[in-house]
Order: structure tokens, then C-alpha cells, then sequence
């Protein structure tokens, strides 16, 4: 299970960085730290600590002491590889994912033991009104399973769109391409980055509301 996430928060351009701005805090990070792990992701991880320093308008000075804090921190560490005769330092980003993953599986375990309108709240980070109450109750009252649901949150979630009229638009476009599952919507998801794959060679964070605009280029 473990393996799996990791791999897919390597795979993806999107949820790691969102993932992260959402527990950056826990693993006691400062904001500059936090900013400092996004400019690496944007690197082929050969560290050049004089270009981050440039990139990020930062001292060399600091950029070393908080890479140094970030490997007392257990973040990340710092490797010396052998290219083509030529001995660089990269940065090995393993112990972050791993972090990560951990929190994403202890998450879904919090997730089975709650009801779906706590799941809502955590996600949303506030109590829901009545009206969003009727409107969930009203999905699952409706032709939507719960694990559909949930899936549409974290759709949205993972957009940056923390609203129901989000989630309906996704649940709505599910239910006219036959999405019944977490099996149907990966099984949507890879088709659809394999598609992107070939038009473009590169990996994209997928988006149900635009996918048919997309399809369209």
C-alpha cells in the first residue's frame, strides 16, 4: 500500500505539492523550507545550491543551513553519484514521500471510521450549513455510493475547489461516462493521461471538469 502511494506521489505534478502544502506544518517546516522543497521538485535534484540560491533570491549561506536543517529533519538526503566519470551531489527526496504516504494512509483509515459529513468538514476545514447537508444527504440518498462521493471531494480538494457545486459538476460528468467506482475513475484517469502522454510527452494533473475541452485540441 505504502509502495504504491509512494509511487504515485512521484508520478503525479500535482497532488505532491498539494499534499505537502497541506501537511508541511506537521513535519515542522518553516514557510521557507516549504518553498525551498517546491524549487527542488522543479529540478532534475542535482543539487546546485548556487542556482537555488539565484532562483530563490536567497544567501548561499542560507540555502546550505536550510538544506542541512531539512537533513537533520529526516526530509530529505543529500547523495554523491558517479556521472560519466564526473562525482555530483543529488538530492534524494525517498524520505519525504515516504512521510507523506504514511499521512495519506492514516487518513484514509480516519475516513472508514467517520461518517461522510465529518469527512466533508475535515476536508473543508469548517462546519457544513444545513444546506450542505441536504445537498449531501440528497447524493447519497440519490444514485451516488458514499466511496463515489468521497472521491469527488478529494477531485476537488486536490483542484483547490473546497465547494459542493465542484463536486457536483464532477459527479455529474462521472455519471455520464458510467463511473460507478475507484476502480471506473482510475481506470478514466489512466486513459486519459495516456492519451495526453501521446499528444504532448508529458504528464499533466488530470481534470474532470475540462477533460472534453481538452479531448478537443
Amino acid at each position: 500500500m505504502m509502495d504504491k502511494i509512494v509511487l504515485l506521489l512521484k508520478s503525479s505534478t500535482g497532488m505532491f505539492p498539494m499534499l505537502l502544502l497541506k501537511h508541511y506544518k506537521e513535519f515542522h517546516l518553516s514557510d521557507s523550507e516549504f518553498i525551498l522543497l517546491l524549487e527542488l521538485l522543479n529540478t532534475d535534484l542535482e543539487f546546485n545550491p548556487k542556482q537555488i540560491s539565484y532562483d530563490l533570491k536567497l544567501e548561499m549561506t542560507e540555502v546550505l543551513e536550510m538544506m542541512n536543517g531539512l537533513v537533520d529533519k529526516g526530509i530529505l538526503e543529500i547523495e554523491v553519484r558517479k556521472v560519466r566519470n564526473l562525482r555530483s551531489e543529488y538530492i534524494n527526496l525517498d524520505k519525504l514521500y515516504e512521510k507523506l504516504a504514511f499521512l495519506v494512509v492514516n487518513d484514509e483509515e480516519k475516513e472508514n471510521s467517520e461518517n461522510i459529513f465529518d469527512i466533508f468538514e475535515r476536508e473543508f476545514g469548517r462546519t457544513l450549513s444545513p444546506m450542505e447537508y441536504e445537498i449531501i444527504q440528497s447524493w447519497c440518498g440519490g444514485e451516488f455510493s458514499e466511496e463515489l462521493i468521497i472521491l469527488a471531494l478529494k477531485e476537488a480538494t486536490y483542484n483547490g475547489a473546497n465547494n459542493l457545486r465542484y463536486i457536483d459538476k464532477i459527479l455529474y460528468e462521472w455519471k455520464k461516462k458510467g463511473i460507478k467506482n475507484k476502480e471506473d475513475v482510475e481506470k478514466q484517469k489512466n486513459a486519459f493521461h495516456k492519451k495526453k502522454e501521446l499528444q504532448t510527452k508529458e504528464l499533466f494533473d488530470y481534470d474532470w471538469l475540462n477533460e472534453r475541452e481538452d479531448s478537443k485540441d
